[in-house]
């Protein structure tokens, strides 16, 4: 293993335990470029975490196009997780448009605008979410992902609906609206009283609402993955993960504003075993 694997390797694993978890289950001479995409995925997904303000974020989502648009600077060699993904592009054939798909729905991330309708949140989560288990699955098959397009697509938006709806609490005390506005307005719901903790019967009744969307999204995946290789799996594995993550959303005592929801290591582990042996059993992820 190569400094620069290993160094994407460990960043997933800090950032992303989830789909760190997943990737063990790949062949391991795939594993490298997968945790390439996933470490590019995770530094981009962090870009706000590490900024003042908006100004310095877009700065590094446009180093980030010039690096994918083959303008980068004389220190892209020298940035693992840049040097591992564009090996990874190459040795892959990926395209690259998905990643400027993906890179143009995280300036959303930079500033503090409201999401404006449900299509508007499912559209930002396929481009987050849909489009790195395309990628994934590209890498793992060789497939140009058509196959695996309705299965990713509804997979991710299940996925990152349900990563939205856990970092709520966080988004709420820097005031930012993932949540769209259109659903909040049906049942009422003060985005200030979010702002300010405020765990409203309004607000309950418009997360259980977007928790079945969450469910619908799951169904499909569940649907389109039966006639899949099963070379795909390792790639869509993370969506197992999202009915326990709903279910404790749905305990009695579960306070939305206040809660951190998390799955045990250990069960996290047994999840994504179980559903990665009922996959080769099938033939299918």
């Amino acid at each position: 293993m190569t400094d620069t694997t290993a160094y994407c390797q460990q960043l997933v694993r800090d950032l992303d335990m989830d789909r760190y978890l997943a990737t063990l289950f790949a062949p391991a001479d795939k594993r490298p470029a997968v945790f390439a995409l996933y470490a590019f995925n995770a530094e981009v997904a962090s870009i706000r975490d590490k900024v003042s303000d908006a100004l310095p974020g877009e700065v590094r989502l446009q180093w980030w196009r010039d690096v994918l648009g083959g303008e980068g600077h004389g220190d892209v060699i020298a940035h693992p997780v840049a040097a591992e993904l564009l090996r990874a592009i190459e040795t892959y054939s990926l395209p690259r448009e998905p990643f400027f798909n993906l890179l143009e729905a995280r300036v959303f991330d930079l500033y503090e605008d409201p999401m404006p309708t449900l299509a508007d949140l499912e559209g930002y989560a396929g481009e987050t979410a849909s489009v790195p288990i395309q990628l994934a699955s590209m890498i793992l098959t060789g497939d140009p992902a058509r196959s695996v397009c309705d299965a990713s697509g509804h997979g991710g938006v299940a996925y990152a609906m349900t990563g939205l709806l856990r970092a709520l609490p966080w988004h709420a005390r820097r005031r930012q609206m993932y949540l769209p506005g259109d659903l909040l307005d049906s049942f009422g719901v003060d985005s200030e009283a979010i702002f300010s903790g405020e765990t409203t019967p309004e607000l309950k009744a418009c997360l259980a609402d977007m928790r079945a969307i969450v469910r619908g999204h799951l169904s499909e995946t569940r649907l389109h993955i039966n006639g899949l290789g099963k070379g795909c799996g390792p790639a869509l594995l993370p969506v197992a993960l999202v009915e326990s993550y709903l279910e404790r959303m749905e305990r009695p005592d579960y306070d939305p504003l206040n809660d951190v929801i998390e799955i045990p290591q250990w069960r996290r582990q047994w999840i994504l075993w179980r559903a990665s042996r009922q996959a080769t059993k099938s033939q299918a992820c």
